[in-house]
């Protein structure tokens, strides 16, 4: 008989370790004609992590959402603590002691993180608090998990940043001492303090014996966290492996289903002509900096989380303020006072935050890809459709966008064909220099390297291109030259050859190398 547990009670007493705690066997999903999900299968036990990988559109968002209760499954069992269970809404699944934690946290913003966290539980008996009791528990709890320093129980939700509103959400999926947390790219808004106590905080619960389910993109996350990884492909389950008996290369064809030996392979470049060049540009963000990038170059930017990287890259193209030095493009000393003059200047930008600042979500593929050319495409105040929809068709084609068609809505896209969207906007400029701030950040594996062969198309064709990434191997593996930053400053120039990211994180962390100027250029 298929029922709905009763709520676990807190503080009960953990299954035996590798107890499979959540079964998931058969699983079918279809939306009309789409098959999302056939036949997929997962186990979580007592005290392991299983991390659920795949590229986007395999299937791990529509399987959460069938954990959940989001969704509802066409066929197949879901078996939480051996007993069937199938959930009708998402409070059934919390109540049974199951939780799954969004990437994309909602909080209520005009109430505290204490109430934010409490939300589910305010009113139930032993549960009613008076507002300083509830900010002495929260209080409490931040210590027990190691957040106290991170975030406020007064604090409104309004006022909190992206990582401080994903903890109210971890935090608030830990009341009740649940038996199975599963993290949906956790770490994706989290800079590397938090990162840390996040970590410890999983294998702390592990450790107590909850089931944990890890979905991620980052292969180091993977290796470091799990003890079993589940491989979806196209919706349908692939395998499961013990971590410490696979690799890197084994998971990413299991991924994409081929070998991906040449993930950056990078044509050799003559590099043409200084395309941009900073002389000791000065701001409230970054100190100094000199850096130049020439026709068919690709120079990386690496760094930690704080270091200016995201804040020079906006000062480049006129988001920020140049308050001393100067900034040349093609030798000609330029000043821009909007992103609008970049722009006309040849610049293109792809921000690290795609979604807020770079798309139309409610607007569709051609929209977006038509954005910067607007101009061009418009007769008076009249957009010409067929020449957007030609350009759109072009870009879609050449950039390899998985789309129905140019109409489909960008928020319908998976996160690699969001980005392509960007680049492709930007591409259909001509460009003469194309920054781009974390271009492969929440990208499928298969979609990472579609993205890494488009912009060595581009440095093959002429276009300078600029790029941010805080993953080493990614920026190694892009770069001609490298520019490493600490507290603002440039802190050292490596070329291409024998670089390793031993170097970079020297450099890195080099805040007092940044305080005497140092630049150093390594082969």
């Amino acid at each position: 008989m298929v029922k709905t547990p009763a709520p676990a009670a807190s503080g009960i007493d953990p299954a035996p370790p590798g107890t499979v705690m959540l079964s998931a066997a058969g699983i079918e999903k279809s939306f009309g004609p789409v098959r999302a999900l056939q036949g997929v299968q997962l186990e979580l036990r007592a005290g392991e992590v299983t991390a659920l990988m795949g590229e986007n559109g395999a299937g791990k968002s529509t399987l959460l959402k069938i954990l959940t209760g989001d969704l509802q499954p066409d066929a197949g069992t879901l078996t939480l603590a051996g007993t069937k269970v199938r959930f009708t809404d998402p409070r059934q699944s919390r109540l049974a002691g199951l939780r799954v934690i969004a990437q994309e946290p909602e909080v209520l913003l005009h109430v505290s993180v204490a109430e934010n966290i409490y939300v589910g539980a305010l009113g139930r008996q032993g549960l009613m608090f008076s507002r300083a009791a509830l900010f002495a528990r929260a209080d409490r709890d931040l210590r027990r998990y190691g957040f106290e320093k991170v975030i406020r129980p007064e604090t409104l939700g309004s006022a909190l940043s992206p990582a401080q509103r994903q903890i109210v959400e971890i935090m608030r999926a830990l009341v009740d001492s649940p038996s199975v947390i599963c993290f949906d790219e956790p770490t994706s808004s989290l800079g590397d303090e938090e990162v840390v106590i996040l970590f410890k905080l999983i294998r702390q619960l592990r450790d107590e014996g909850v089931a944990i389910g890890y979905v991620s993109h980052r292969m180091q996350e993977i290796f470091e966290l799990s003890d079993n990884i589940t491989v979806l492909r196209d919706g349908k389950f692939v395998g499961t492996k013990v971590t410490a008996d696979t690799n890197h290369d084994d998971l990413v064809r299991m991924m994409v289903g081929r070998d991906l030996s040449q993930f950056f392979h990078r044509d050799p470049v003559v590099p043409g002509e200084t395309v941009l060049e900073l002389r000791g540009v000065t701001n409230s963000h970054v100190t100094d900096i000199h850096l130049e990038v020439k026709a068919g170059e690709v120079v990386g930017v690496s760094g930690l989380v704080g270091a200016g990287r995201s804040e020079l890259m906006k000062t480049i193209v006129g988001d920020l303020r140049v308050d001393s030095g100067e900034l040349l493009m093609g030798g000609t000393i330029m000043s821009f006072k909007a992103p609008a003059d970049a722009i006309a200047a040849g610049i293109g930008f792809a921000p690290e935050e795609r979604k807020a600042e770079a798309l139309l979500l409610k607007r569709s593929v051609r929209d977006n890809v038509a954005l910067a050319r607007l101009r061009s495409l418009s007769r008076w105040i009249f957009v010409k459709s067929a020449d957007e929809k030609a350009l759109a068709a072009e870009y879609i084609a050449r950039l390899g966008i998985r789309t129905p068609s140019s109409e489909q809505l960008v928020g319908n896209l998976s996160g690699g064909n969001q980005q392509k969207v960007v680049l492709a906007r930007w591409l259909a400029t001509h460009p003469r220099l194309l920054v781009l701030d974390e271009p492969t950040r929440g990208v499928d594996v298969g979609a990472k390297s579609e993205i890494y062969a488009i912009i060595d198309e581009l440095a093959q064709a002429g276009v300078a291109v600029l790029v941010v990434s805080s993953e080493l191997p990614e920026v190694i593996g892009l770069s001609d030259r490298i520019y490493v930053m600490a507290g603002g400053r440039i802190t050292g120039e490596l070329a291409r050859d024998h670089v390793t990211e031993e170097q970079i994180l020297a450099l890195a962390m080099d805040e007092a190398a940044a305080d005497s100027d140092l630049s150093t250029s390594l082969s």
